[in-house]
């Protein structure tokens, strides 16, 4: 066995242990301010150390032994130890165990270290300290939730956790059929419903207007559409925020155009030579846009947290999967009647649905030397954005407040005259 290679397996493992112990003592002297805050500290820094050595050591014994009983029985010395503490603990009314526990999970991850899985070891150890800083946001956070919000926190994992890795990962039937997916259409429900719930929970926790941008902002690195879609929805409940939502959703369009550029930069930088100044007019439109939005003001305040429902409801974000659903089959069958002299045609059919599929594809073809020209696949990828860009627009008007239309319709045309404008005339 490589020397070198087994202390990098026990550094690795001390220097997690030290960080969690770090975090142990430093949250000891601030949270409980004693004269002597060792008092109620069983393990500091240097025992956190300590402990995730000891659990690499009984790693490496067990390996020796041949057995895994080797490295477990070592570890009950420490762990006997452990409830020796919490038992003298609570004897002081600490009754709290959470150190107790960092101290177990600290020897198991100084085990993983030495069986190479340095990964896992040095992910636990960053979700173990993390756990540990966030006391007063995880305690503020059970104070401010609902037994609402608790049962749409179990609806939205089932949904997530539970439905979704069961369904099928391929299409049935023959084209343009097996386009559609049992997995893919139900991933759309869950983003529907994701935004909206992890919308409700910023504006419940850092305000509706604050919250509604970040959420806008985040959302559009997964899906504009589904940001769209959810406070459009929402905007019903709240038209004093209609400004903030259209914000929100401006910021999401914002994003995928500037998601764009990034995926055709990676995937083949010539063709953005064609395709930044369209794309970077409507960035420029949009985000000039967003500022106007953010300048103004709603016309009320914000209301409190409880002032806003329930944040999941599956039905809509099911009804929107099954639209979904219709227009990827209708795009599909489009391609297959048009073909490659369809170009044009087929993108924006395609863009009704997925921006970055087109954007992939027809970069993949400006790349080969028999495939697209690079002017027309940039006016694909253009035209795409913009199919895209209206059917969000339908989505503002059909389902939105009328107030949020107001300021979302003149935007969005904007935003649709200039890159298109731009993409056949410059």
């Amino acid at each position: 066995m490589d020397l070198a290679h087994v202390f990098y397996r026990f550094g690795v493992a001390l220097i997690i242990g030290f960080l969690i112990g770090l975090q142990r003592e430093y949250a000891s002297e601030q949270e409980d301010n004693l004269q002597d805050p060792e008092q109620f500290l069983f393990a500091g820094t240097r025992t956190f150390a300590l402990m995730a050595i000891f659990g690499c050591t009984s790693a490496f014994i067990g390996e020796m032994a041949g057995t895994y009983w080797a490295a477990i029985v070592p570890m009950l010395i420490p762990g006997g130890l452990i409830t020796v503490a919490y038992i003298m603990n609570a004897r002081r009314g600490k009754l709290g165990m959470t150190t107790e526990m960092a101290a177990l999970m600290t020897m198991l991850i100084g085990a993983l270290c030495y069986w190479e899985h340095l990964v896992l070891a040095t992910a636990l150890g960053v979700v173990t300290m993390t756990l540990l800083t966030l006391k007063v946001q995880t305690h503020t956070l059970v104070h401010k939730l609902s037994r609402e919000d608790l049962y749409a926190t179990v609806k939205f994992a089932i949904i997530t956790a539970i439905v979704l890795p069961v369904l099928p990962q391929q299409g049935y039937g023959p084209s343009p059929f097996n386009v559609l997916v049992p997995f893919n259409i139900w991933l759309m429900v869950v983003f529907i419903s994701g935004i909206s719930f992890f919308g409700y929970f910023l504006m419940k926790f850092v305000g509706a207007g604050r919250g509604v941008g970040l959420t806008g902002l985040l959302g559009g690195l997964v899906s504009s559409t589904a940001v769209t879609l959810s406070f459009s929805q929402r905007s019903h409940e709240a038209r004093h925020l209609s400004r903030a939502f259209a914000l929100g959703i401006m910021a999401a369009w914002t994003v995928m155009f500037l998601r764009i550029m990034v995926i055709v930069a990676i995937l083949e930088v010539g063709l953005l030579e064609y395709l930044w100044k369209p794309m970077t007019v409507a960035l420029v439109v949009s985000v000039c846009y967003c500022v106007v939005l953010f300048m103004g003001k709603d016309e009320e305040s914000p209301p409190g947290p409880k002032d806003f429902k329930n944040p999941f409801d599956l039905a809509p974000a099911v009804t929107f999967g099954l639209l979904y659903a219709v227009i990827l089959l209708a795009a599909h069958a489009a391609q297959i009647s048009f073909g490659d002299t369809g170009v044009y045609v087929s993108s924006i059919a395609s863009g009704l649905v997925d921006v970055d599929a087109v954007v992939v594809s027809m970069t993949n073809l400006s790349a080969e030397a028999s495939g697209v020209a690079p002017s027309t696949a940039s006016r694909a990828i253009v035209f795409a954005a913009a199919s895209n860009t209206l059917v969000k627009g339908c989505i503002v008007v059909f389902t939105a407040s009328a107030t949020l239309r107001k300021i979302i319709l003149p935007g969005m045309l904007l935003i649709l005259a200039t890159a298109v404008g731009v993409a056949l005339f410059v």
